[in-house]
């Protein structure tokens, strides 16, 4: 317990220290105020206590900011779940479609801006479009190699037991991917939440953890920019640390149990 404690701690006081090295020498050499750690501490608590930072709270840019990611990330989810498993299904529709899949990969996330904004405007839709084909790409493809990959002894197995397409598609085909669709779903939801504080420097429309670093910045409270930046680190860290690992190794480990019984 204390040696894991000790190993989590050594990184973030490495990390802290790096930070004040680089604040010092940034303010002494080039004579520009760079917030230290404390400075940052101290401008978040404050506003954790209520403060107002772009004619809003921290809550409420915390909670626009989620309810954009996790919208555009659900449309993504279900989209690219979808077209992986009917491409692994339907091998004439793979070949029909996976070469578009593969240029949409290579389009950054911050491309589709002005696509965004030629569709949707100046808005939330706009970021939430911009979130959704980001996040598409990785969910589509991990799920199509997941289907693909799928072992064909337990295909064969039910289709010996006189399993049905809806049967075969329901109890094999889907349990099956559902490794890979996890991990798909974790790379998606981590392009979606980058590509998310992007668009609302860029398309937002005045709340958002986006919105307020780039307000910020014009009024050179660079210490709130900080803040608001940590604070996107921590949420994405208690996504991928208390929701999507446990979740990915219990559906591993019931996975490989399964398939063992």
């Amino acid at each position: 317990m204390g040696r894991n404690i000790l190993k989590n701690l050594i990184p973030l006081f490495i990390f802290i220290l790096l930070w004040q090295t680089i604040a010092l020498m940034v303010t002494t050499i080039r004579g520009v105020p760079f917030p230290t750690p404390w400075q940052t501490g101290v401008k978040l608590g404050s506003l954790l206590g209520g403060r107002f930072l772009s004619d809003h709270t921290l809550y409420r840019h915390i909670l626009d900011s989620l309810a954009r990611w996790l919208c555009g990330f659900g449309i993504a989810a279900l989209a690219g779940i979808g077209y992986g498993l009917a491409a692994g299904w339907s091998r004439p529709f793979e070949d029909a479609t996976y070469k578009i899949l593969q240029v949409l990969q290579l389009i950054p996330g911050l491309a589709w801006i002005p696509v965004a904004i030629l569709i949707f405007g100046i808005g939330e839709t706009a970021t939430i479009f911009m979130i959704a084909m980001t996040a598409f790409t990785p969910v589509a493809i991990n799920v199509l190699s997941g289907v693909k990959q799928l072992d064909t002894t337990f295909v064969r197995a039910a289709l010996m037991m006189g399993a049905g397409k809806n049967a075969l598609f329901l109890q094999v085909l889907l349990p099956g991917s559902l490794p890979a669709i996890l991990s798909g779903l974790r790379i998606g939801l981590g392009n979606g939440w980058r590509v998310l504080v992007a668009a609302e420097m860029i398309v937002g429309t005045g709340t958002g953890l986006g919105y307020s670093i780039i307000q910020a910045r014009w009024t050179l409270d660079y210490a709130s920019a900080f803040a608001c930046v940590g604070v996107i680190c921590a949420i994405g860290l208690v996504f991928e640390q208390f929701i999507f690992n446990p979740l990915e190794q219990r559906t591993i480990e019931r996975w490989v149990l399964d398939r063992s019984e």
